[in-house]
């Protein structure tokens, strides 16, 4: 007879907690680099129509800038609070190992 089990093996707590963090990190990164372009995009047609309309060259350029800088408030935002879901998680994570070392031991 064979020891081993036919089970599939189930993932533990903390790999789970891994998993769930680098999905966080992963999605926040895609959506901040998809705003980035998004931004870009639309910075190039606004040039593109300032250079043929150049009265109208400084409300351009300015809705360009906001456009930018908005796409990067937002990037920056979204990299902080993955940052911080991360060293939630972390801090959990810390927690339950604790928690179950102090039940092992008693």
């Amino acid at each position: 007879m064979s020891t081993k089990s036919t089970k599939p093996e189930e993932k533990g707590f903390f790999e789970k907690v891994k998993e769930t963090i680098e999905e966080f990190w992963d999605g926040t990164k895609d959506k901040a680099e998809d705003l980035k372009e998004a931004a870009e995009n639309k910075y190039d047609d606004l040039k593109e129509k300032v250079t043929s309309k150049k009265p109208v060259a400084n409300k351009t350029h300015t809705a360009a800038t906001k456009t930018k800088t908005a796409a990067e408030n937002v990037k920056t935002k979204t990299e902080t609070k993955a940052k911080a879901v991360t060293a939630k998680a972390k801090e959990e994570v810390k927690t339950v190992k604790a928690k179950a070392k102090s039940a092992a031991t008693k």
